[in-house]
């Protein structure tokens, strides 16, 4: 064999071995992440052991509810609705080789602690702009399935995934009242720059401003039409940018019949009277889930599997609703979230209905799916 024969030999089995990497690497990242309970990664079994036996962690008490993905991360969020939930922000990699993923507090183990007013208490959403600010809702309440408990002021951190360091904390003890339900969050960048956090609080009929460079924050109360006839409602918002190029806030409580929008240049000026827009009626209960970080938006039906795209720059009538997801038996979605790296969607799934009921035996089943079609 010459050596021409033996390097174009050499050459040709590099590029298959990085085929089959490649492969394999694809595989990884397409196949869904499945856990169960609070399936977390421990210093060490002793840690682990301590905290079963002072109640601190309770497996089946652990779900996960909202997530982002962040490169070949995905960072969930596990609010702490019941006692024992030692990590309520954690992160698992999409190329997990396990049959069940093991999720491993972010940034660490000293920033989950339950009482520590410097601590996360309770993250119950979460949002990743386009300068990789994780912006952080935590609640500051715990085991609100239960016994609620303040255990901090509620707030947003912003945290710098770039520099693995944590940026900003916007206090919003000034923004709520004591029945305030904060839900969901979303960000945007005014054109100036400026950072703006939007935040759903149900128990008000509110949505809460604060302009992160101003250091300030107000509340835009919503008209009664928007409100359902449910006591303890859901608020969701979503953030879409429409073809026309401005930012809309779409809305709607969960038992209302109708979905609402908003621009979100007159949210930043403090000013929503007139400016709300009725764009329809539900033909159901919507759950909406998330968005592509453009103009379409997720949801499914109250209790139904399928999830449907809208893309929010046609009516909103199920003649524009395209079935793209069907979670398969007792599961149901909680969050539809996008994967720009790979320009995928995927789907944060578990059977949520069963946890509420404490009906999940040793803990609710999780999994990160994968969404058909690209974004």
């Amino acid at each position: 064999m010459t050596s021409r024969t033996r390097m174009m030999k050499t050459t040709l089995l590099s590029a298959l071995f990085i085929v089959y990497v490649q492969a394999i690497c694809d595989k990884e990242l397409v196949r869904p992440l499945e856990w169960t309970g609070g399936s977390f990664e421990w210093p060490n079994l002793s840690t682990k052991a301590l905290y079963k036996s002072s109640g601190r962690f309770i497996g089946k008490n652990n779900i996960a509810t909202r997530a982002q993905i962040y490169k070949d991360d995905v960072i969930v969020a596990f609010p702490r609705y019941k006692p024992g939930i030692p990590v309520t922000l954690g992160k698992v990699c999409l190329k997990q080789r396990n049959c069940e993923a093991v999720i491993s507090p972010f940034p660490d183990w000293s920033s989950q602690e339950e009482g520590n007013s410097a601590a996360f208490q309770s993250v119950v959403d979460l949002f990743i702009d386009n300068n990789e600010i994780l912006w952080i809702l935590d609640v500051g309440v715990v085991n609100t399935l239960n016994s609620p408990v303040r255990k901090s002021p509620p707030r947003v951190i912003a945290f710098n995934l770039r520099a693995n360091k944590q940026a900003r904390i916007l206090d919003l003890s000034g923004l709520v009242a004591q029945a305030s339900r904060l839900q969901y969050l979303a960000v945007e960048y005014a054109p100036d720059g400026r950072p703006f956090v939007y935040i759903s609080d149900a128990a008000t009929r509110s949505l809460l401003v604060f302009d992160v460079a101003g250091n300030r924050g107000y509340r835009v109360v919503l008209p009664k039409a928007v409100v359902g006839c449910g006591r303890r409602d859901v608020l969701y918002i979503a953030l879409v940018q429409k073809g026309c190029g401005n930012n809309f806030i779409i809305f709607t409580y969960l038992s209302s019949p109708r979905i609402f929008s908003i621009r979100t240049d007159y949210l930043r000026a403090g000013s929503a009277s007139g400016k709300i827009q009725d764009i329809g009626v539900k033909p159901n209960r919507a759950v909406i889930l998330g968005t592509d970080l453009g103009s379409a938006i997720f949801f499914r039906y109250e209790g139904q599997s399928e999830i449907y795209r809208w893309d929010t720059n046609t009516p909103f009538l199920p003649a524009n609703f395209v079935l793209v997801y069907k979670s398969d038996n007792c599961f149901l979605a909680t969050q539809a979230v996008a994967d720009l790296r790979r320009e995928r969607m995927r789907v944060l799934e578990s059977n949520f209905p069963d946890y509420v009921q404490d009906t999940v035996g040793c803990g609710a089943t999780q999994k990160l799916s994968l969404m058909t079609g690209c974004l």
